[in-house]
């Protein structure tokens, strides 16, 4: 009976071990995001500007690249230019939780659209209408808001393609970012870097 009973109370944490690392194993991604969550991050305007900068570029080649292929299959589809169903373009929006669009020269009276956001479109037009040179933008439209803005060249397929006015080629891309998304996801060597 002690044998059974010291072999019984020799498995029994045993047992219990092996189940707890199989839960471990399923949820160390919740965790470690969690652990990344609960850690105190100063992080500054100039930190987070310059951090949307940077993924909003990457975002937007990475998008670029992908739009770009789905255009190529069929050419002069406006479909895609929504973005919608495009896999590289949703697997970015997930992983940075963020949403990227694109928007042409009708969205400059878009409603849903921040008039911040809409007075930028007006002044893209306007460069684009006077053949002026673009640029990127960033904007910080309110307290947990940033938006960055590409414009595409004219001759891009993508602008000749997604464009709602053949007469003034304008597609910018629109990629906007909630703050609080950006201080969890940022890496804190990353802001030490940004800090110097």
């Amino acid at each position: 009976m002690n044998r059974i009973f010291s072999l019984f109370a020799l498995l029994l944490p045993v047992t219990f071990l092996y189940s707890c690392g199989l839960d471990q194993n399923q949820s160390s991604k919740e965790l470690a995001l969690e652990m990344n969550d609960r850690k105190i991050k100063r992080v500054t305007d100039a930190q987070l500007t310059a951090t949307v900068d940077e993924w909003g570029k990457a975002l937007v080649q990475t998008s670029r690249k992908a739009l770009t292929a789905e255009l190529a299959k069929k050419v002069g589809d406006q479909s895609r230019c929504t973005l919608e169903g495009i896999p590289a373009v949703e697997k970015l929006e997930k992983q940075y939780a963020v949403t990227i669009d694109l928007l042409s020269a009708k969205d400059t009276a878009n409603p849903a659209l921040n008039t911040k956001e809409r007075e930028l479109l007006l002044a893209y037009r306007y460069n684009a209408l006077n053949k002026m040179e673009q640029t990127d933008n960033i904007q910080k439209v309110n307290d947990t808001l940033f938006v960055y803005n590409s414009p595409v060249a004219t001759n891009d397929p993508i602008c000749t393609t997604c464009t709602d006015d053949a007469a003034l080629p304008f597609v910018i891309w629109r990629v906007v970012f909630e703050k609080r998304e950006i201080i969890r996801r940022i890496n804190p060597k990353k802001l030490q870097e940004l800090a110097r």
